[in-house]
């Protein structure tokens, strides 16, 4: 006879939620740690600017686009640039987390897979930010670009001297653009509209961001898409569902798990 895919006894047909206190410790954690692994690295001042030099002849050896290419475009209105700091300032950790509650909410299996390659990345990019300390463009003089967040504002920095709540040596890799990443690569993999691609502009509009207000290089957001395409291919998302193929039927089965019956009656 024929065979059929039907679901395993008893296997549930959606993945269930892991436990909510679990998971906001695992979060919490994780954003703790990406704040006060980054001051692990603080102090290396004279090393962070010898690194940022480095750097800013390494990106004309290879040809990339000046950064003041792209800050001179919002140097042409207080406003755009003033929206550009805020940017900065305020949409990198709210957009992760609500893009990590929305998973946990509608796409728990999704959600699992996000957080686990969130957290590869950051502790990559921790051990990135020990072993090379880089002084962002703002504060290089070489490159004849302007500190926006200081003139212009919003600022989330104070000066590097007195600064003791963040990590201003640790430019690459950027997380700011690796996580942004993360968000339209996991809402594209974990949704089906046929606009789901409009969420690159997310990552789009933090390079464009990070570049623009001299808080990093090209090379530090490069540095970050390499290090997610890493966790990415060791850290593979969900099969999608197929559906039964007993006809009329609504059920449900998980791609990976087919169970076969009634093929030796």
């Amino acid at each position: 006879m024929n065979a059929r895919t039907e679901p395993a006894q008893g296997e549930p047909l959606t993945p269930a939620r892991p436990p909510v206190v679990r998971e906001l410790l695992l979060v919490a954690g994780l954003f703790v740690v990406y704040k006060l692994g980054r001051q692990l690295a603080a102090g290396h001042t004279g090393e962070a600017f010898r690194n940022a030099h480095d750097v800013w002849h390494l990106e004309r050896l290879l040809r990339l686009p000046e950064e003041g290419s792209v800050q001179s475009l919002l140097l042409h209105g207080d406003t755009l640039v003033r929206i550009a700091n805020t940017y900065y300032a305020t949409v990198h950790f709210p957009a992760t987390l609500a893009f990590l509650i929305w998973l946990y909410l509608r796409r728990p299996a999704h959600y699992v897979w996000a957080r686990r390659v969130l957290a590869a990345v950051t502790a990559a990019a921790l051990v990135l930010h020990l072993a090379l300390p880089l002084a962002p463009p703002r504060m290089l003089a070489a490159t004849g670009l302007t500190d926006t967040a200081r003139v212009f504002g919003p600022s989330v920095y104070g000066p590097p001297r007195t600064d003791h709540l963040s990590n201003q040596f640790a430019a690459m890799p950027s997380l700011h653009f690796g996580w942004a990443l993360m968000v339209a690569i996991g809402l594209i993999v974990a949704t089906r509209s046929r606009w789901r691609g409009l969420w690159l502009l997310h990552p789009a509009l933090t390079l464009l961001v990070i570049v623009g207000t001299a808080n990093h290089y090209w090379l530090d957001a490069i540095a970050a898409a390499v290090l997610l395409g890493l966790a990415l291919a060791l850290i593979r998302p969900p099969r999608p569902a197929v559906t039964s193929a007993v006809p009329g039927a609504r059920t449900v089965v998980p791609a990976e798990e087919p169970v076969l019956v009634g093929a030796a009656r």
